[in-house]
C-alpha cells in the first residue's frame, strides 16, 4: 500500500492496492465487496483495454447495490440511471466524449448525488472526475485473470485500499 497523501500535506489521502482475479468470478467478487463499502457520493473512475471486464464488474456492483434490471454498457446512451435497494446506481461510459461534452452533461448532479457512480473509461475525463475517488485499472494477465490495481484519492477511498489489499492477500493465502 502506498500513502503518499499525509494528514496536513495539503494532498488528499493516498492509497492504493492490487486485487489479482483468476476470473470473472473474482472480479465480480471484487466489485460486491466493493459496492458493500459505498455509500452517496461514491465515484469509482473505471478503466482498462476493451474485454478487460469494465462492465462485468459494473454489472456485479449493481447487483450488489440491489439493481434488478439488467445493467450493460452505456456506449450511446452514455448515462443510464438504475434504482437499487440500498442506493441508486449511475453507469457512465465517456469513451465518445471529448471533456467539453462531458462537462455539458452536469455530472458533478450524479458524483455528488444520492446514489454511487462508476465512470468507464474516466481517464478521458480526469480533470471533470471529483478530487476524492478510487481509480481501478483492470488489466488482461492471462486467458481469464485479471489484474485490478486500485488507487483510492482521499478519504474513505483511501481507506478502503487498505481492507481491499487485505481480503486479497488472505484470498490468495488459502
Amino acid at each position: 500500500m502506498d500513502n503518499s497523501g499525509q494528514a496536513g500535506s495539503g494532498r488528499p489521502d493516498r492509497a492504493s492496492a492490487v486485487w489479482e482475479a483468476r476470473n470473472e468470478r473474482d472480479t465480480a467478487e471484487l466489485a460486491r465487496r466493493l459496492a458493500g463499502l459505498a455509500r452517496p457520493g461514491t465515484v469509482l473512475a473505471l478503466d482498462g483495454d476493451l474485454g478487460a471486464g469494465k462492465t462485468r464488474f459494473s454489472q456485479a456492483f449493481a447487483e450488489a447495490l440491489g439493481v434488478k434490471d439488467v445493467v450493460n454498457s452505456p456506449t450511446f446512451t452514455i448515462i443510464k440511471e438504475y434504482e437499487g435497494e440500498r442506493m441508486p446506481f449511475y453507469h457512465m461510459d465517456v469513451y465518445r466524449l471529448s471533456p467539453e461534452e462531458a462537462e455539458e452533461l452536469g455530472l458533478d448532479d450524479y458524483f455528488f448525488g444520492d446514489g454511487a457512480t462508476i465512470v468507464e473509461w474516466a481517464s478521458l475525463i480526469r480533470e471533470l472526475l471529483p478530487d476524492e475517488r478510487l481509480e481501478i485499472e483492470i488489466e488482461h494477465a492471462g486467458d481469464d485473470a485479471r489484474r485490478i490495481v486500485l488507487t483510492g484519492i482521499g478519504q474513505p477511498y483511501a481507506s478502503w485500499c487498505a481492507t481491499i489489499g487485505q481480503i486479497g492477500d488472505d484470498k490468495h493465502e488459502r
